[in-house]
């Protein structure tokens, strides 16, 4: 696993789906990324944590250009 100290987070979304979307996208794409705050809901049960999709710094602009053309550029943060 990467550092997560020099990751970006592109994602952040309640939605399992996008979550899953898009690491399948970025992994297909040999771009690393990790999910932060998966198990969050195990401490707080009943509330909607968001997750984040995180990749490395410098990855930031190609798995932003491939997640546009995968179809969700509209999740992506600012």
């Amino acid at each position: 696993m990467a550092d997560v100290r020099r990751m970006i987070a592109l994602i952040v979304t309640t939605d399992p789906a996008t979550i899953a979307f898009a690491q399948a996208v970025l992994r297909d794409a040999e771009i690393e990324c990790y999910v932060m705050d998966q198990n969050m809901s195990v401490l707080e049960p009943g509330i909607m944590i968001p997750k984040r999709v995180m990749v490395l710094k410098e990855d930031v602009a190609e798995a932003r250009d491939i997640l546009t053309d995968a179809g969700i550029a509209k999740e992506l943060e600012v």
